[in-house]
């Protein structure tokens, strides 16, 4: 059975003494496995993405973000490969895989325009004979640990950024599906990425807490769980990194009395039951105000009623 192993220093690891399972969630069944990280394996991520800091702070503007628009052509060439790897770890349908990778691609431009962005200012005399300027320069070495239901999404909005702006990066994606984290690696690579810049650890809470005790891990970004937000946030600041943690975003949708009933319908649908119902936006509790209710429910069970679960890859 195929292992999705970690990518260190620009090159696949070999050894995998623990291991977890990817399921394929159209079957239920295991359809690989996952290599978790150790704490040696992360802490050589953090030496190759240390390592590799002092060349790419140093790398032109102008050159970082030529591998930005190489990466986005490579991307939108490749994105029915990225979305068929994603439906088949995640569940989501192909349409909507491919909705992310294109999601995801705007922040790739946007991390291209970065040439723009990064420039410092100057101001003359804010007081007598006093001049202030300011200059924008690299954290260092960033970590991103991202969620389950945007694999692709969510890294590059962290990565993408992180790394225009001159800092190295050691992703930590979901362990439930990896295999999206570990393709990007190999196309930032690709693009003209030099070793070591981005590199990808897969595991459970052994590989976090390496990340977050790590002294030359400077920066945090999180996306996943409140109580894990919370947790990630407590310890990572106490460590004195810089910390964003993401937490907990599902959403009321409020239907008022003399709403579209039809219309009403097709988005609490939509909103509950898109992307597997695992978007940040999902509706997970809809209010009815007034007598619309009955109404309202009888028209939302009529559209549940003629869906069918199957495969992300089914067309119908």
């Amino acid at each position: 059975m195929d292992i999705v192993r970690h990518v260190i220093n620009g090159a696949e690891t070999a050894e995998a003494a623990r291991t977890g399972q990817v399921f394929d969630p159209a079957t239920g069944q295991v359809s690989k496995q996952v290599a978790f990280a150790s704490t040696v394996e992360v802490d050589s991520a953090i030496a190759a993405a240390a390592a590799a800091l002092p060349a790419w702070r140093e790398t032109s503007l102008i050159k970082r973000a030529d591998v930005f628009f190489r990466l986005r052509q490579l991307l939108k060439e490749r994105t029915p490969e990225l979305a068929a790897i994603v439906t088949s770890e995640h569940g989501k349908v192909l349409s909507d895989a491919a909705g992310e990778v294109s999601r995801g691609i705007e922040n790739v431009e946007f991390a291209a325009g970065l040439v723009h962005l990064l420039k410092g200012e100057r101001s003359e005399q804010v007081a007598r004979g006093v001049d202030v300027h300011s200059v924008k320069q690299p954290v260092g070495v960033v970590a991103a640990i991202t969620p389950f239901n945007f694999p692709v999404m969510v890294p590059l909005w962290m990565v993408a950024s992180a790394i225009a702006c001159g800092n190295t990066v050691v992703l930590k994606p979901s362990e439930k599906d990896p295999s999206a984290s570990v393709w990007l690696a190999k196309l930032f690579s690709e693009a003209g990425l030099p070793d070591g810049v981005l590199n990808v650890v897969n595991g459970d809470k052994e590989a976090v807490d390496a990340i977050l005790d790590s002294p030359r891990v400077n920066a945090v970004s999180f996306v996943g769980s409140t109580p894990i937000a919370r947790s990630i946030y407590q310890r990572a600041s106490a460590a004195g990194k810089r910390v964003q943690a993401l937490g907990g975003a599902k959403n009321h949708m409020v239907v008022m009395p003399d709403a579209d009933i039809d219309a009403a319908a097709d988005a609490a649908v939509s909103a509950a039951y898109g992307s597997a119902g695992e978007r940040c936006m999902a509706v997970s509790v809809l209010v009815a105000v007034g007598d619309i209710a009955d109404d309202l429910v009888t028209a939302i069970a009529d559209r549940i009623g003629g869906l069918t679960i199957g495969a992300g890859t089914d067309t119908a």
